[in-house]
């Protein structure tokens, strides 16, 4: 099978919608991807922009909807292809959609905490609950002084 992979950046432009098709999960939204150019006086203008339907199926679909909004940059990785349909008036258009296998938030405008999706998994014996506290030493550790070479064990970073 012939697929075409795309990865694009850009601002998700409606609400995520969830919902179930068969025995999956699917949320849509639409993105868009604005480029913008340097002018001969060194500013920047508008350039064109791509707008496109954003699937993601199962596990995607739940961190998805989880995680991410309208007004969110994110980064969208997946397939994209041409889906065509007739309008309520029965004229034929298309749209380009792009089936999802990975979306992110663009980490160049945010920070994020990582939180696995999978809950099945039971914690080892040796896994701390969830309320509990670093040890002590963890806590009171002093930040290393300014200026300091960082080092692990005693050895240079770039040894």
């Amino acid at each position: 099978m012939f697929e075409t992979p795309l990865t694009v950046t850009g601002r998700i432009v409606t609400d995520p919608v969830r919902r179930r098709v068969a025995d999956q999960e699917l949320v849509k939204f639409r993105l868009a991807s604005n480029a913008r150019r340097r002018t001969g006086d060194g500013s920047w203008e508008p350039g064109n922009s791509l707008y496109l339907t954003v699937n993601c199926w199962g596990k995607l679909a739940a961190g998805v909807s989880g995680s991410l909004a309208k007004g969110d940059a994110v980064i969208v990785v997946g397939h994209v292809y041409t889906s065509e349909y007739e309008d309520r008036e029965g004229i034929k258009r298309s749209s380009a959609e792009l089936r999802a296998t990975a979306v992110g938030p663009d980490l160049s405008r945010y920070l994020a905490r990582i939180e696995k999706i999978n809950q099945n998994v039971q914690p080892g014996p040796d896994a701390l609950p969830e309320d509990a506290a670093l040890p002590e030493e963890a806590a009171e550790a002093e930040p290393a002084e300014e200026g300091a070479a960082d080092t692990a064990d005693g050895l240079p970073l770039s040894a």
